[in-house]
């Protein structure tokens, strides 16, 4: 039997697709490899090109339970691995006062009992499948990095009271990063490496179809052109996959069969986050509006 979860490219990227998560061979053939060299996949990308869904996709794919572990400015050893639970011990403490010895209370209140798990101490113990996200990795200090690296390495925690605990299985491990600072090499080299970028105007075309329910081929269309000649602007924020799907299920709410200028207009803060893009974008439609006929459905 074996303890691979993948047989082949092809069966992760069909497999992701029966999930709804559209993989190019380039995704599918890192998460294959991902599983046979039973090593951590960093993946990059502007924000919002699914770089977290993957992670989800892939537990959902393979029967996993996901254990996310959101990192942030400030995240510690105690929010990340573990964390003894004070409350409950000095409960403890004031609950057998003056009937046991110091020596008697100390090595149960350092028992599991008492043990706080956070994500990577839990995907660690897990005795099920698990698939470990650790996302937006480049918000952690470095001190907490090196923590990360530590785990990854070995897949084992040293706790001083309770020892060395080694990990059950070998979780699937994604690292999401939006390349907001530049991780260590040593983080580096231990990971696989993924960049998602936007989609091509075909692929995205495909996600709304499979995303958006009842959505017409020539309105899925349309959305994907649109967007694409957004990111073809110099923005602050281009329009991410799912600002894409949240626009596309706006035009449908709206009845919206052809997008026009008016409508692209009424609607450009779905796709658009700051003012400045808006604006930029509503004059692109207005100095545009015959150019949005190339949007339009064809003769039959």
């Amino acid at each position: 039997m074996t303890d691979h979860r993948f047989e082949s490219v092809s069966e992760v990227r069909d497999g992701l697709r029966k999930v709804d998560y559209l993989s190019d061979e380039g995704i599918a053939g890192i998460v294959y490899l991902a599983d046979r060299l039973q090593k951590p996949i960093l993946v990059e990308g502007p924000a919002g090109t699914g770089k977290t869904q993957l992670a989800k996709s892939v537990a959902e794919l393979i029967g996993a339970r996901l254990i996310r572990l959101q990192c942030y400015e400030g995240l510690d050893e105690a929010k990340a691995l573990y964390e003894w639970n004070y409350k409950k011990q000095l409960l403890r403490i004031q609950a057998q006062r003056g009937d046991e010895g110091w020596n008697e209370v100390e090595e149960d209140l350092f028992s599991d009992e008492f043990l706080l798990e956070r994500p990577l101490l839990e995907a660690i113990r897990a005795t099920e499948p698990v698939v470990l996200l650790i996302d937006e990795v480049d918000r952690v200090e470095v001190e907490t990095e090196a923590l990360l690296l530590e785990i990854l390495s070995d897949y084992q925690v040293s706790i001083p009271e309770l020892g060395t605990i080694e990990a059950k299985q070998i979780p699937m491990v994604f690292l999401t990063s939006n390349n907001t600072r530049e991780l260590s090499e040593a983080l580096k080299r231990r990971c696989l490496f993924l960049h998602i970028d936007y989609p091509d105007m075909e692929r995205e075309k495909e996600i709304v179809l499979t995303k958006v329910p009842d959505i017409t081929e020539n309105l899925a269309d349309q959305v994907a052109r649109i967007v694409r000649s957004l990111r073809q602007l110099e923005l602050k924020k281009s329009p991410s996959v799912s600002e894409t799907l949240d626009w596309a299920n706006t035009l449908m709410l709206l009845g919206v069969e052809q997008i026009d200028a008016e409508t692209a207009s009424s609607t450009a803060n779905i796709l658009l986050k700051y003012q400045t893009d808006i604006a930029k974008a509503v004059r692109e439609f207005a100095a545009d509006k015959q150019g949005m006929k190339a949007f339009a459905p064809g003769p039959k």
